[in-house]
């Protein structure tokens, strides 16, 4: 069964994949004018305004929701993998793929925002499948992608987190995964029971103090192997393009284990961090698709970059040869991933490493669960608009908790080549649909900037830009909905005029 799972895997994450996530990446900068550039100040202003409604949450809070799933044992154990597989020049490319992969963010975020609904309770739902459908008007594809994510999100991805939990604990503290489990089972079920308003209180409560923290103890660690700084960024740059002896062997994997890391760590483009920009509270769509570029910063420019520095500082870490033989083999006979990073704190801090990068795991870790429970569940609120289903609500928190018992005690490989199938085959669905439908994005950043230069405070009026089915804003800006009802999903004529119009302007 490994073997076939890992073969999948091969297949999903194939070299077309690695270089379509950085193609897309150059070409939306291209055609954003690098807005993760220019609009870096713009991210900052806008991370702390808005505040959160009976219907959504405020820009923070969907900013550390969106954090809380892409900061996440990726960020510590997936940066250990792919320096071991890939070399310490997989870090550069992980750096490229955050750089490129904003404006990806941007445009995914932002469509998000412009076709957002209301479901049942009154509170925004918003994602890829819901931009598909309405702007694409091709509900079949939807639905792909709301099964596909539903499962990539219930049922893959929660093993991969619950298992560097465990085995960090393991290794800290010799705690049976088993427990580990349990607990993590009890917590889970408290928080995802009590809706998205605790889902998004938890996570602007727990995100930023863990992010912070861990940044600090990297700076403390590499601060006291400063005089490695200079040699470590050097090594990072030559092993990138192939100029490290002995690091020519993985200089194509270099490039593949970067990018496929920095995507699963970040996920830009991914189609996961649409969801909780969706539930924003903003006077304009663009805005939560700035927050959400500078979330893939900080995630991989900050956090993956911590992990990175202390593992090349303190020389933590293995370099494996393709042929299944030894580059570097500082820490013999130690699993690949969170033992690399507790192994690097520890040698700093006797005593006390294993058990910080412990606790690291279980926030960074569990607060990744949490958010895919609530990006799972916004796939269910989709399939669910027509028919409504409760059953299965209950079932995927049900198939969710198995998902992390069994993820505890599985074998760190298997849970890994899981995680990353779902997070591909999600990839691949999103980034064919964020291609056809980006011109509305587009629109809405110009006149985002439009309204800026002008001193006002954007406001969205989509009827006025050409934005059809945008049913929300249309009603509040005081306009008759293009769409009579959000429930219906029928391919709709405003849709594929938009369509072919998007087509047409890429042309």
């Amino acid at each position: 069964m490994d073997a076939l799972i890992s073969a999948i895997n091969g297949y999903v994450w194939s070299p077309a994949l690695v270089y379509l996530c950085l193609g897309v990446g150059l070409y939306f900068s291209i055609r954003t004018r690098f807005m993760q550039v220019r609009g870096f100040n713009e991210m900052i202003r806008l991370m702390f305004q808005g505040k959160s409604s009976d219907a959504g949450v405020s820009s923070f809070q969907a900013l550390a929701m969106a954090l809380s799933g892409r900061v996440g044992t990726g960020n510590i154990a997936g940066v250990a993998t792919a320096i071991t597989f890939g070399g310490p020049g997989a870090v550069f490319w992980m750096w490229m793929t955050a750089f490129l992969g904003a404006s990806t963010a941007y445009i995914e975020s932002t469509l998000a925002q412009i076709y957002k609904e209301k479901d049942d309770k009154g509170q925004y739902r918003g994602g890829p499948a819901y931009y598909i459908e309405k702007a694409m008007g091709q509900r079949w594809y939807a639905w792909i992608f709301a099964v596909a994510t539903t499962i990539a999100m219930g049922l893959l991805l929660p093993g991969v987190q619950a298992n560097s939990i465990a085995s960090g604990v393991q290794n800290a503290w010799g705690i049976d995964p088993a427990v580990s489990a349990a607990l993590m089972v009890i917590t889970l079920g408290f928080i995802i029971f009590g809706g998205v308003k605790r889902i998004a209180h938890f996570a602007e409560f727990v995100v930023p103090f863990m992010a912070l923290a861990y940044i600090l103890m990297a700076l403390v660690i590499v601060f006291l192997n400063i005089q490695e700084l200079p040699g470590m960024i050097a090594l990072i740059f030559r092993s990138a393009f192939g100029f490290e002896a002995g690091f020519g062997a993985v200089l194509g994997l270099a490039v593949q284990w970067g990018v496929k890391r920095g995507v699963y760590s970040n996920e830009a483009g991914q189609g996961s961090g649409p969801h909780p920009a969706a539930a924003a509270e903003v006077s304009h769509p663009a805005k939560q698709g700035y927050v959400q570029a500078f979330s893939v910063y900080v995630d991989t420019l900050l956090v993956c970059s911590a992990t990175a520095f202390m593992l090349l500082a303190t020389g933590k870490y293995n370099v494996k040869h393709p042929d299944g033989s030894m580059i570097l083999n500082h820490l013999p006979g130690v699993e690949t991933g969170a033992a690399y990073t507790q192994a690097a704190v520890e040698s700093v801090m006797p005593g006390f490493g294993a058990s910080f990068v412990a606790l690291a795991l279980m926030f960074f870790a569990f607060t990744t669960i949490v958010a895919y429970y609530y990006m799972a569940e916004t796939n269910l609120a989709y399939i669910n608009r027509k028919v409504h289903r409760p059953w299965l609500v209950f079932a995927l928190r049900i198939v969710m908790m198995a998902a992390v018992t069994y993820g505890s005690v599985r074998s760190a490989s298997a849970a890994w080549d899981l995680g990353d199938i779902g997070v591909g085959i999600m990839a691949w669905l999103n980034i064919i649909a964020i291609l056809i439908l980006q011109k509305p994005a587009l629109v809405a950043l110009r006149d985002y900037e439009a309204q800026k230069k002008a001193g006002k405070d954007p406001v969205f009026e989509p009827e006025k830009l050409g934005i059809r089915n945008a049913d929300l804003w249309t009603a509040r800006a005081g306009g008759s909905p293009a769409q009579t009802t959000p429930h219906d999903s029928r391919p709709h004529g405003a849709a594929e005029t938009a369509l072919a119009r998007a087509t047409t302007d890429r042309a």
